[in-house]
């Protein structure tokens, strides 16, 4: 939780230094969550999130200097570059994506589950997604079909109360966003996510119940520290709502139990907290030393494989090359 705490701190910094471009959406406020659903999973699974999920990709195992590179967009990120900060992917860790179109990770993490189906393998997909995807229609049309050919799919609605500047009360008619898997007869829950063992072991369970063929809808309830994306100052949140924000900060509360119970101490603490700070400073380092992509290879991924007639054109350039005229014979 630390790492992930300390690298979005760090890659907060870093847009403001305009070293990463583009969208940037942090983890912050829920690395209780990230730790307590991916711990679940084993190595064999799959994982789809939408875009906000560098701490996914941390958690998941791929190294941090990957993901910064990535977010830098260099050649040495885990999509080499031209994916971003929304489009993390690394199929040797399992994690499909980083989606940017809100849902659209809903029918491929289905379809994936549909494939496992098929093969008769027992692998399991997670797929996470804000509240406010669960009034689009891609996930009616997700949660029917799975239930409807029992499959393997743990859907995850990561609650932090805020589809980015409304609250889930003012955009759901059912806030407790969980009961909506009763539309289609699957199991669900709903846990505590600034509780990473109350997280992990709900997860345990939806993911066992996905392995035996039973789709499950899990909503964990979490908090969002700052606003929708690097460039939100989240104004719409009084000063009441900022000091509640902090007063329930993941980080801090696990710390302190953590004390309670005996297992660490202050100073134990912050020499883990001193160990995460310099694994993003050194993610940050190797990132702006990673060279940037050559563009000839902007389209090189297009395809997983050779397509005819795949265009190559680059922005700028003609759309047909100009044809040499015939050398006159006298």
């Amino acid at each position: 939780m630390l790492v992930i705490r300390r690298f979005e701190e760090r890659a907060a910094r870093s847009y403001t230094q305009a070293l990463i471009g583009g969208y940037c959406h942090l983890n912050l406020g829920e690395e209780a969550a990230v730790v307590g659903l991916v711990t679940a999973l084993e190595d064999r699974d799959y994982l789809f999130t939408n875009y906000r999920e560098h701490g996914y990709a941390l958690e998941r195992g791929i190294s941090p200097e990957r993901v910064m590179a990535e977010l830098y967009g260099r050649v040495d990120g885990v999509s080499k570059g031209w994916g971003g900060s929304m489009h993390l992917f690394d199929l040797d860790h399992r994690l499909v994506g980083g989606y940017g179109i809100v849902g659209g990770q809903l029918p491929l993490a289905t379809g994936a589950g549909l494939a496992i189906s098929y093969r008769a393998s027992d692998e399991v997909v997670m797929c996470t997604m804000g509240d406010g995807t669960t009034n689009i229609g891609a996930f009616h049309e997700s949660l029917n079909l799975a239930a409807l050919w029992h499959l393997p799919v743990v859907y995850v609605i990561i609650n932090n109360q805020l589809g980015m500047g409304t609250t889930v009360e003012r955009s759901s008619a059912e806030p407790e966003l969980a009961r909506r898997a009763a539309s289609y007869r699957m199991a669900s829950a709903r846990v505590d996510g600034l509780d990473p063992l109350a997280t992990y072991a709900a997860a345990r369970n939806a993911v066992a119940a996905a392995r035996a063929g039973e789709p499950f809808l899990l909503e964990v309830v979490s908090e969002r520290l700052r606003g929708h994306s690097v460039v939100d100052p989240a104004k719409y949140r009084s000063a009441a709502e900022v000091q509640a924000l902090s007063d329930h900060d993941p980080v801090r509360l696990v710390g302190a139990r953590l004390m309670l119970e005996g297992l660490l101490d202050a100073d134990a603490l912050a020499v883990l907290d001193e160990e995460a700070k310099a694994i993003a400073e050194h993610a940050a380092a190797f990132a702006e030393a990673s060279p940037h992509p050559d563009p000839a290879t902007l389209f090189d991924y297009n395809y997983a494989t050779p397509v005819a007639n795949d265009l190559r054109r680059l922005p700028g350039e003609a759309l047909f090359a100009a044809r040499a005229r015939p050398t006159e014979v006298v």
